[in-house]
């Protein structure tokens, strides 16, 4: 006799790229799967984890990368629920942070199926901290932002001008292609001044960083050639951090500080 189908779905949580930062709860859901769905932002390496025998689909939700539309995943993780049993829905940083975790898990839940939430690593504090940056610091900066760069209707979140505003640091999560609009609004608040750090790839060894001004950060942007998938940090957090970002660059060119435990 077959054994029974039980269907059950966790939402684990890739952290910001480097497979080290993945949580041990996290590498275990992923050993116990039957089928991942991984998103383009999870690093491939984290598929080791799961069974060799598991199904693992690559699912996009990059930009200009979409494999899937939204509601084709939803119904994906239902489907290969309903047939292999348990799914793991690998999404990366943490999937409640911009990652549109709780539409799915409601999806998933409106067909009865049980599900599990396993946090990660959010870029938005993972990838300053590689780099040095304190996000808050006490004389300095006594909170932050974490904000979209690109709502849903394609336009810069209204809560940039609203952030530019405060004494709080700024972290802006898919923005690059918005940036002109950024320095403008900074600019209006008379902040040109304000240290800004560009990581493009944060925390793997495709890393790329960029520090300038609101004035000058768009010609850093063209002369180091930085692009998405990168986060954007305002606020004098990046000035005050800037002595450690370049310590950290030359350990890391020198290769003596690379990942911990390895050279």
């Amino acid at each position: 006799m077959k054994n029974k189908i039980e269907p059950q779905v966790t939402l684990v949580g890739a952290g910001p790229g480097d497979p080290d930062l993945l949580t041990i709860k996290g590498a275990k859901a992923l050993a116990e799967a039957n089928v991942v769905l991984y998103d383009a932002l999870a690093n491939d390496e984290l598929l080791s984890f799961a069974p060799k025998k598991a199904l693992k689909i690559f699912v996009g939700k990059r930009k200009g990368c979409h494999a899937y539309t939204q509601d084709e995943i939803n119904q994906l993780i239902v489907d290969n629920a309903l047939t292999y049993g348990h799914v793991v829905r690998l999404k990366g940083g943490d999937p409640f942070i911009f990652g549109r975790g709780s539409e799915e898990i409601e999806f998933v839940e409106s067909f009865g199926i049980p599900t599990f939430v396993v946090p990660g690593i959010s870029s938005s504090i993972a990838v300053p901290a590689s780099q040095g940056i304190s996000l808050t610091k006490r004389g300095i900066s006594e909170s932050f932002w974490v904000i979209t760069g690109t709502t849903s209707a394609r336009k810069l979140s209204t809560d940039v001008a609203l952030a530019a505003q405060s004494t709080a640091t700024v972290v802006i999560l898919m923005g690059m292609s918005k940036l002109d609009q950024i320095v403008a609004l900074f600019q209006n608040e008379s902040k040109g001044d304000v240290p800004v750090a560009i990581i493009q790839n944060g925390t793997t060894p495709e890393e790329k960083v960029g520090i300038g001004t609101i004035n000058n950060i768009q010609k850093v942007v063209a002369e180091k050639n930085l692009s998405s998938p990168a986060i954007i940090v305002i606020g004098e957090v990046v000035g005050d951090s800037k002595k450690r970002i370049d310590f950290y660059k030359e350990l890391k060119s020198n290769h003596k500080v690379l990942a911990y435990g390895k050279e």
